[in-house]
């Protein structure tokens, strides 16, 4: 599978809780935290629920 890089680029502060635990899951946290993950159907519904938060690349 095709790995992709996911950065945090905005803060959770004020975030629903289910997108802060979406983030958590991702292996996220702080801003500007990057991390390399598989494409997986899974991985892209979770960057899709919290797309407004991140910045997704391919890796």
């Amino acid at each position: 599978m095709a790995k992709v890089k996911v950065t945090q680029v905005r803060s959770v502060i004020k975030r629903p809780k289910d997108q802060k635990a979406t983030i958590t899951a991702l292996g996220l946290g702080r801003i500007n935290k990057s991390v390399v993950v598989e494409n997986t159907p899974q991985i892209a519904g979770m960057v899709r629920k919290v797309s407004h938060l991140v910045k997704v690349e391919e890796a």
